[in-house]
């Protein structure tokens, strides 16, 4: 038995298993939101480079945000969260950083200091990519780099892909039906470039490499946090045996995912196919033997009926 062509659980050779030879190392992005400033030059870049429409202007009142979320016109979504974090004095007796989690007592009339958390979210270019997996036409399919890519000249507009993704990535576009997301740059990565959104990125929030080397790097960082106070720093789809089978774009929160929008513990839906298709073929052999008893019985009993005269 075989790993290849899994639909849930760890995947060590996901290019090669996807029908590349000779594939490169595995590439993807590290999103570091606690320097993130919320300047928006991905989303720019990644509109600029792929050509994406406008998505409007039409402001929530909840943030300072027009895109919203993530869709077929906006690959690159950075939210803006506001919190509310109380203000207590250091043991040096300077201000601590609204950064750093820290116990208040609602009724000492502290309204706490501003934060904003900011976080450039994409696409997750799941190891396990249920819209993959959904595709009817191939229009998805895994590039060699270990990506997943929807090419647009294929895409029947069915849709079957919108529901499957476990991250609300994926949309259709209301002018035509087709589904779009994003490539994490493909045209870019064949040419030996880093993506858009990286390459525009002025503090290095979105960071782009081999997805080893990110994970290391992930996890110093959140070391060098932890030494720093900030103890609620943690990383968010990094873990190859989790339930997408890792991300391809991971992140580092300084809150719950929950706060930046994210399913806490998310799942490739398509990873008890197997055993639905099992169930469906013995409920089909059940109806099928039913079938063949209710038209055989009668024949059998005419047969005794005959035989007893």
């Amino acid at each position: 038995m075989t790993d290849r062509h899994l639909l849930s659980g760890t995947e060590p050779d996901l290019a090669r298993d996807a029908g590349h030879p000779e594939p490169p190392p595995r590439v993807g992005f590290f999103t570091d939101t606690s320097v993130c400033i919320g300047c928006k030059a991905c989303e720019v870049a990644c509109k600029e480079w792929n050509a994406i429409p406008q998505d409007g202007l039409s402001l929530t009142g909840m943030s300072y945000d027009n895109t919203q979320g993530l869709g077929a016109s906006t690959w690159r979504h950075v939210a803006f969260i506001e919190q509310q974090k109380p203000q207590v004095p250091a043991p040096d007796g300077r201000t601590r950083l609204p950064l750093v989690e820290a116990e208040s007592d609602p009724s000492d009339g502290a309204g706490g200091e501003l934060r904003w958390l900011m976080s450039s979210d994409v696409c997750k270019h799941c190891t396990h990519a249920a819209c993959l997996d959904v595709c009817p036409t191939g229009s998805l399919f895994r590039t060699e780099f270990g990506t997943v890519v929807v090419q647009e000249d294929i895409c029947n507009g069915c849709g079957y892909c919108v529901p499957a993704c476990p991250y609300g990535v994926i949309e259709q576009r209301p002018s035509d039906g087709r589904a779009f997301k994003c490539t994490m740059c493909y045209d870019r990565l064949g040419a030996g470039q880093e993506p858009a959104c990286a390459k525009a990125c002025p503090t290095e929030s979105i960071q782009f490499g081999p997805l080893d080397e990110l994970r290391e790097r992930a996890a110093l960082r959140v070391d060098q946090l932890h030494a720093a106070g900030v103890d609620d720093a943690r990383l968010y789809g990094h873990e190859p045996d989790d339930g997408v089978g890792g991300d391809g774009a991971f992140f580092l929160l300084l809150d719950k995912p929950e706060v930046y929008g994210l399913p806490p513990n998310p799942v490739v839906t398509t990873r008890d196919l197997p055993t639905m298709w099992k169930h469906a073929g013995a409920a089909a052999l059940s109806l099928a033997g039913g079938l063949a008893v209710s038209f055989a019985l009668p024949a059998l009993l005419g047969e005794k009926r005959k035989g007893t005269r």
